[in-house]
């Protein structure tokens, strides 16, 4: 069984989107766990305190040191990765997400305030995730991001293997566009659009060829970053 565990000063914000759908379904299924471990439990004195003012001044509070060391040492479990959920982290892909997802878990540190003191990061070797470009409130969120790409990824919950393999990322280009019944329907602006003809041709050669191309196109115009990259590692990089 997979296991996720996210430590967090608000324990009741879990599992919450993660207990509906596909994740849902497979956590009461068993192919996955969740534990969401209050931060505050460990505070030392009677009012639960787990934050303090930044030494050097500025504005906000920073976790303290002792209470959330003693929640991650309680928490850790041999051979599972430790994440801390930061702006600063290096930017989640679905790459990791599937190394995350073959291991037997992951252990999820929702920051809060401005931030977690770096003597913690330093001694439990928290590996720094960021999940965009922009600033959360806290690391819930972020941690729930994380868990829904691994367990998504976990054999048996997705009910095609090939969906996964098909999608955004895997390969370095993002997913072609999908179409269904009817084949001809008009919008609210009264136009008349028509399913793409080689989509029901019947030949699957002329599909392939026609979903690449429009892979490389659409990841060309919308992540010049990623096109350049799978340039680069092809030996065409454009110059």
């Amino acid at each position: 069984m997979w296991r996720a565990t996210a430590l967090t000063l608000f324990p009741e914000m879990f599992p919450g989107p993660l207990g509906e759908s596909l994740a849902g379904k497979a956590l009461k299924q068993g192919v996955w766990s969740l534990k969401a471990v209050d931060i505050r439990a460990f505070a030392t004195d009677r009012h639960g305190t787990v934050d303090d003012a930044p030494f050097g001044g500025g504005a906000g509070m920073v976790m303290k040191p002792d209470v959330l060391s003693a929640a991650i040492t309680e928490a850790s479990e041999p051979g599972m990765p430790k994440i801390l959920l930061s702006p600063r982290g290096a930017p989640f892909s679905q790459a990791r997400g599937r190394e995350l997802a073959q291991g037997p878990g992951v252990l999820l540190v929702c920051g809060r305030f401005e931030g977690v003191d770096e003597r913690v990061i330093e001694a439990h070797a928290l590996e720094e995730i960021s999940v965009g470009d922009f600033v959360l409130s806290g690391g819930e969120i972020a941690a729930m991001v994380v868990m829904d790409c691994c367990v998504r990824l976990l054999p048996g919950v997705m009910g095609e293997p090939a969906s996964a393999s098909e999608e955004s990322f895997e390969d370095g280009l993002l997913e072609y566009p999908h179409y269904t019944r009817p084949a001809a329907w008009s919008g609210p602006d009264g136009t008349e659009r028509h399913v793409p003809e080689v989509l029901i041709s019947g030949h699957h050669g002329r599909v392939a060829e026609w979903r690449m191309k429009q892979r490389e196109e659409i990841t060309r115009r919308r992540r010049p970053d990623l096109w350049a990259r799978r340039r680069a590692a092809s030996g065409n990089e454009e110059k």
